[in-house]
């Protein structure tokens, strides 16, 4: 809670007393926490009546879509000229779970940069920049989620949290988290969590939308990713999947079917090291996990594929063909596994 001090919520609330257009912008490649905190924010700062819009880069992945509000979401990929107009009219952007303009993309990344609103940063990531007007930076915290609860808070507004506030947030403290068990759940996230079922939140209902609506497809796609792609580097304890354009072309890939296919592969026995490369249109996007404070793999991400994040559990890419990709990881590997 340290985060939000007493200086920097008064800094907000004289922001929000003369901001009547608000946007909610959150990353490219939306997840659970980047959805939860926006509809959950959204839902908080409407019930307080402003006047709120989400505009995220790409579209939400179908495994969230359950969740009331999602269909308020307007995506740049799908409606760049609404998404350009709203951000131009706005008087605030909240910047949920990035702390760099570039994490949104090309399209929504100079309409920030041009945009004369205030910028507002809630997140949990290493090394924010100073494109933000105010920050609100803790790396500790296990998800922008439980900041964003944490916010409603600090602004002495806890009462009116309800289901339709708690939901969402719920739904992204539970998937950056690790359903609970990476090390950045604290005693804290628990309270968090009990306040939220207090408000009336499902703890049931989040779990089962978000990993008990599988399709035949996403499934025989998982199956086939651990059968046939899957691969042991015993010497360096680390295991890695590679899924190509076609691979996925197979099993009729939406977005989201391969969520959390990078931690099966850690849940392996003497593992601890997961890499998970997903070809796409011009680049590989790649996903980092691993088990132990003194095992990161947040810096081979950022020195060798464009990216970074969590000390176990990072993401990158790689402008180059899938084989390439899973070269360079074979061959930078013994550099983090001494």
């Amino acid at each position: 809670m340290h985060t939000f001090n007493e200086q920097k919520v008064a800094q907000l609330n004289e922001l929000l007393k003369n901001s009547p257009k608000i946007v909610i912008v959150a990353h490219k490649s939306p997840d659970g926490d980047s959805i939860g905190s926006s509809i959950g924010l959204y839902h908080y700062l409407k019930k307080k009546g402003f006047t709120v819009e989400i505009c995220h880069p790409d579209p939400s992945p179908s495994f969230l879509h359950w969740i009331y509000g999602v269909e308020e979401i307007v995506n740049y990929e799908d409606s760049s000229s609404q998404v350009q107009e709203i951000i131009s009219n706005s008087d605030v952007v909240f910047c949920l779970d990035f702390n760099d303009f570039s994490r949104v993309g090309n399209g929504i990344k100079p309409l920030l940069q041009e945009s004369t609103a205030k910028k507002i940063m809630i997140d949990h990531h290493l090394n924010p920049s100073d494109e933000f007007d105010l920050q609100f930076s803790e790396i500790e915290s296990c998800s922008t989620a439980q900041l964003i609860y944490d916010l409603i808070d600090a602004l002495g507004d806890i009462d009116l949290l309800d289901e339709n506030i708690g939901e969402p947030l719920y739904c992204g403290i539970m998937t950056d988290s690790g359903s609970f068990r990476f090390p950045s759940t604290t005693p804290h996230t628990h309270e968090v969590i009990a306040g939220l079922m207090k408000a009336g939140v499902k703890n049931h209902k989040v779990h089962e939308n978000v990993f008990d609506t599988n399709t035949l497809d996403r499934l025989r796609l998982r199956g086939y990713a651990i059968s046939e792609k899957l691969e042991i580097l015993d010497e360096y304890q680390t295991a890695i999947i590679s899924l190509s354009k076609a691979d996925l072309k197979k099993f009729n890939y939406v977005k989201g079917d391969t969520e959390g296919l990078v931690n099966v592969a850690l849940s392996i026995s003497g593992i601890k090291k997961s890499i998970f490369l997903k070809e796409g249109d011009g680049i590989i996007k790649i996903s980092f996990r691993s088990k132990g404070s003194d095992n990161p793999v947040n810096v081979m991400a950022n020195e060798y594929f464009q990216g970074g994040g969590h000390a176990n559990a990072s993401g990158g890419m790689w402008s180059g063909s899938l084989e390439e990709a899973i070269q360079k990881v074979k061959k930078v590997i013994p550099e983090f596994c001494k």
